[in-house]
């Protein structure tokens, strides 16, 4: 999993920080370390500070703020990402954007330069359901990869992961309810429709991705935090999330003309459902004596609806699979396991 940071790491400055919003500088950051009072927003010394000030996340090229972000960004040498819906979701519409006719691209750095991926479809498909925390691809040249798409880093492994897109993307907000992931501006599990509408609360992060929507249910107040992707009230916080509204490629849209097709990344592109059996080992789901469900079966009824349910039987027993839950239930003794769904 992608390394922790503390609170005080992960937000930014206040206004009235020395640094420029969105300002880029040409300070060799790789000579030395930066400074750290700066990241924190309080070093005293300002110019006469022996260290660099720049943003520490950007060195490193995952700061969720991007082109956002209140800190000093080098121009050069361990550049900002780009990505699109990058480290915590934090990409504006202030980012590079794709130039040619492809909708998206998602790439990977190992250091040497940013690599497409090819069949980067299935990427993005995962990546547009809410509930989906990381993809693992099987067959690249670095071997099993596991992209966290909070953090976009790979579990493990010193690569970064990017999503750039070409500025029209739909970004849909949603939130926690009930273990579902529900878009705002859409009925909950009761029926009743979320007082807050997605597009409204893009528009206000667009304007600026530190701050925050506000919006009332009666006489209670509901906050979501950017900073955080958390809404908060008086009595409880829920978690929050921001992807893109899928879209579908048309056919022979993909790598530009001219790349090396020896640079690209290619990932897998069949589907596998697993589910997590005991000291957290994965298990395929198969057509075996006793059960009635393949993974292919689990997959069609997933592309039919991925917010639905089924039931499945194996050895006498009935499982409802939840797919907004991403869990695995026994019907008779109500235990349930993790479900997931891998490309391979």
């Amino acid at each position: 999993m992608a390394t922790a940071r503390t609170p005080e790491d992960e937000h930014p400055p206040e206004d009235g920080d020395e640094s420029p919003r969105g300002r880029d500088s040409d300070v060799d950051a790789d000579s030395q370390e930066p400074c750290r009072y700066y990241n924190k927003s309080r070093c005293r010394d300002g110019a006469r500070c022996p260290y660099p000030h720049v943003c520490k996340f950007a060195l490193s090229g995952n700061c969720r703020y991007g082109s956002g972000c209140k800190l000093i960004h080098p121009r050069e040498g361990r550049s900002s990402t780009q990505a699109g819906g990058g480290a915590r979701e934090r990409s504006t519409s202030r980012d590079p954007k794709i130039s040619d006719s492809r909708l998206y691209q998602w790439q990977m750095n190992e250091g040497s330069g940013w690599m497409d991926f090819s069949n980067d479809h299935v990427i993005e498909a995962q990546y547009c359901l809410p509930h989906t925390k990381s993809i693992t691809l099987y067959n690249t040249k670095y071997g099993a990869v596991n992209i966290d798409f909070k953090s976009m880093t790979v579990s493990g492994k010193n690569l970064r992961v990017r999503r750039l897109d070409d500025g029209n993307t739909e970004w849909v907000w949603f939130c926690t309810l009930y273990s579902k992931w529900i878009k705002y501006g859409d009925k909950d599990p009761d029926g009743k429709p979320t007082p807050a509408n997605s597009t409204d609360i893009e528009q206000k992060f667009q304007s600026n991705p530190t701050s925050s929507f506000t919006f009332s249910i009666g006489a209670k107040t509901f906050e979501i935090k950017f900073g955080e992707m958390r809404q908060v009230s008086s009595d409880r916080k829920r978690k929050v999330t921001r992807r893109p509204l899928y879209r579908q490629r048309q056919a022979g849209a993909g790598v530009p003309q001219g790349q090396s097709v020896s640079q690209n990344t290619a990932v897998g592109t069949k589907p596998q459902w697993q589910f997590e059996g005991d000291k957290r080992v994965w298990h395929n789901f198969k057509n075996t004596r006793g059960t009635n469900e393949t993974s292919d079966d689990i997959e069609q009824t997933f592309q039919d609806d991925p917010n639905q349910t089924m039931n499945v039987k194996a050895n006498g027993n009935t499982y409802n699979l939840d797919f907004g839950a991403m869990t695995q239930t026994n019907l008779k003794t109500k235990f349930t396991r993790n479900i997931r769904r891998v490309l391979v």
